[in-house]
């Protein structure tokens, strides 16, 4: 595969988390990926094989309502190898509320992903985000306490 090809799979699954589950084509998001494939995303942990990202999926989904990737300003990083990177914002709304990237600035909606990608299959696929979209979680921090 061209890293183009391995770019356009990824980008099928960021359009795919936009449309609920379902990419460009109508398939399910879930045909994206290989059977053994695994699936890291904070808080949840690491899901392997298409039943369990299926359930991590459903999971994490639950808790939105919309999501869009803003796709013009993707920084993708390609190793000429399997492994693609794609850095991004997005906005939405989740169950606790909304958010945008840069709103504020420390907020949610900034992210970072890490694909395998071979034979047009998402072998591997890590998930570096805040998952606190809403941004409730401030107790914690002192630099947060006050705002």
């Amino acid at each position: 595969m061209t890293d183009e090809q391995r770019r356009s799979v990824a980008l099928e699954y960021l359009k795919g988390l936009d449309g609920g589950g379902t990419t460009s084509d109508g398939a399910p998001l879930l045909d994206l990926f290989a059977g053994d494939a695994q699936f890291y995303f904070p808080k949840w942990g690491l899901a392997t094989g298409k039943a369990e990202i299926g359930r991590l999926l459903a999971e994490v989904g639950a808790t939105l309502t919309s999501i869009r990737h803003h796709y013009a300003t993707i920084n993708w990083v390609c190793s000429g190898g399997d492994t693609l990177v794609a850095e991004g914002t997005s906005h939405g709304e989740h169950r606790d509320g909304a958010w945008r990237a840069g709103v504020p600035e420390r907020g949610a909606g900034r992210w970072c992903d890490v694909f395998e990608i071979r034979d047009f299959l998402i072998q591997r696929l890590f998930v570096y985000l805040d998952p606190d979209y809403a941004g409730a979680d401030t107790a914690r921090y002192p630099w947060l306490q006050g705002e």
